[in-house]
């Protein structure tokens, strides 16, 4: 029989070359949080058909619980965006690597993001969107660090402000590596 992994197992901290990353947000405060957004959105969206829009890569752990908490019918869909690469920050630029399969075109619309660092990202998705006329659009973050936004983007549900730094874990990665963590890990000073 598998073994029952405990929040006991959470790591103090990682460390990747001469980086060193320590705990920020336990696994239990992120799926009790992604519950209280999935029972809101549920509540806003009653009588509705959302679509989910994922973000790859590194929201789709986020979608996952998210979606297992909202009760209204829905769809799903997924863009897949690129601007970091292997590196710590932006590029600064944007790049769609894979479009929406699904026609947004009189829909209710919700983008899942994993984090809301400068906007950049978001903005691009809200220009790539808007053209098609959705019924509504709104945005889901799990993360957004308020301090470092350069771009008047709207976040209409928010799981968590954190700081201005770097972070690992739930589905977000350094250079494809460290998604599958339970807990998010901040880099340490």
């Amino acid at each position: 029989m598998p073994e029952i992994r405990m929040e006991a197992d959470i790591k103090e901290k990682v460390v990747i070359g001469s980086d060193v990353f320590v705990p920020l947000i336990k696994e239990s405060n992120l799926q009790k949080r992604i519950m209280e957004m999935g029972k809101e959105i549920s509540e806003n969206y009653k009588g509705k058909v959302p679509v989910f829009i994922g973000v790859l890569n590194g929201a789709f752990l986020f979608l996952s619980d998210l979606i297992k908490n909202v009760t209204v019918d829905c769809e799903i869909d997924f863009f897949k965006l690129s601007s970091y690469g292997d590196e710590k920050i932006s590029s600064g630029k944007v790049k769609l690597i894979k479009e929406l399969s699904c026609d947004v075109s009189g829909r209710d619309i919700i983008i899942v993001e994993d984090i809301v660092d400068s906007g950049l990202s978001m903005k691009f998705i809200e220009d790539l969107i808007a053209p098609h006329n959705p019924a509504s659009m709104s945005v889901v973050s799990l993360l957004v660090k308020p301090n470092s936004l350069r771009y008047n983007v709207k976040i209409d549900y928010i799981g968590f402000n954190i700081p201005s730094k770097f972070v690992i874990g739930y589905g977000l990665d350094y250079a494809q590596k460290y998604r599958n963590l339970r807990s998010i890990y901040v880099l340490s000073e």
